[in-house]
């Protein structure tokens, strides 16, 4: 059988999830049935360095999306591309409208992982990237929520639409946790006799650390603990200035973005997901990949799903410090056996998003399409 092409387009392999998901696709797909090639814009991203050696790598000369579609468009005629996948609206009608001027035969899927919308202005601006979704041959879906949304408000026909969970490179977790080392300045975060709860994500209002932040004071007036918080974002000055009110400051670490964050996992206690909404949960999935257990927001429609409604860890309502803070003191003073018991329930969760099993399933439609 004649391989086929397979053309994926981001705007970077930067450190954000489409691209994390991108690479797992990437380096885990059948090279007996695809050829993968990886376009990009003009930019270094931080994941370009995981990528196998044998992924095509072009980068289009440009670093302006708009500008994007007319070179792209020629890479899919040069490459011959089958089939062309994107992900992320933006990105998504760049990847349609070059494949749309290659005037080739190539299809278009696209991926939506976000749970978008809700104001009018919002879901006006989802129904014109429906109508460009209707160009492509089919549409993915990060979760079961994020289908019904995109079939609510980008108008998109139900059978078009394929649900297909967050790939998790599991091997490559547990690789970075055996062979990764905790930076000097941090490790003595993680050597004294304090539990350490942490999260991971961008410091940005729908991440919602503030509430975090609020329950870890909550939390700190019963236990000795302390708070690690990896990522960056707008919010950074506005988060210490918190900590600092509530007088926790001392006690809250904020290490940025971490190439390696599940090594840090791995030293702590209890992991925390405060978000208002995510359209799946990625950084959960990869929490108990890291054998850690997990404390959670009833973030719509990912985090319910990913954690099947509390099956394999505790999930609080949305913006409650006082409930959150209840759930990490619940945790962080389980007996030995309780504790053991969740981390387990919590990798059997993790098989089911096995890169492997998931990309068979990207397979399936790249095929059928």
């Amino acid at each position: 059988m004649e391989k086929k092409r397979v053309l994926f387009f981001i705007y970077q392999m930067g450190g954000g999830g489409a691209a994390r998901t991108l690479l797992n696709i990437l380096n885990n797909i059948d090279r007996s049935k695809f050829i993968p090639i990886l376009v990009t814009l003009q930019y270094d991203g931080s994941y370009e360095k995981y990528l196998e050696t044998d992924v095509k790598f072009i980068k289009l000369k440009t670093k302006r999306l708009r500008s994007a579609i007319f070179p792209l468009a020629k890479v899919i005629r040069e490459e011959k591309a089958d089939i062309v996948f994107s992900t992320i609206p933006n990105y998504n009608t760049i990847a349609i409208l070059g494949n749309f001027f290659s005037f080739t035969g190539a299809k278009n899927i696209v991926r939506e992982a976000a749970f978008l919308g809700g104001s009018p202005a919002a879901d006006f601006k989802l129904r014109l990237y429906g109508l460009l979704y209707k160009l492509s041959s089919r549409v993915i879906a990060l979760s079961n929520g994020v289908k019904e949304n995109i079939v609510k408000r980008y108008k998109v026909k139900r059978e078009k639409i394929n649900v297909i969970y967050n790939p998790v490179d599991i091997e490559r977790i547990r690789t970075n946790i055996k062979e990764g080392i905790l930076p000097q300045e941090h490790q003595t975060i993680f050597n004294g006799n304090e539990k350490v709860i942490i999260t991971a994500g961008r410091l940005v209002q729908d991440k919602d650390q503030q509430t975090l932040i609020k329950a870890f004071a909550d939390v700190s007036r019963s236990i000795d603990v302390k708070l690690v918080i990896l990522g960056e974002g707008e919010l950074g000055g506005e988060l210490k200035q918190l900590a600092e009110k509530l007088g926790v400051a001392h006690k809250v670490f904020f290490l940025g973005f971490q190439q390696n964050p599940y090594i840090y996992f791995a030293h702590a206690d209890v992991f925390v997901l405060t978000s208002k909404r995510e359209g799946f949960g990625h950084v959960l999935s990869e929490a108990l990949a890291t054998g850690i257990p997990v404390v959670s927001t009833k973030a719509y429609p990912g985090a319910e799903e990913v954690l099947n409604a509390g099956e394999y860890g505790l999930m609080c309502e949305i913006g409650n410090a006082e409930q959150i803070a209840e759930k990490i003191y619940e945790t962080l003073t389980w007996t030995e056996d309780r504790r053991d018991h969740a981390i387990k329930k919590g990798l059997e969760r993790v098989n089911t998003f096995r890169a492997q099993k998931i990309v068979k399933q990207y397979e399936d439609v790249f095929m059928e399409t």
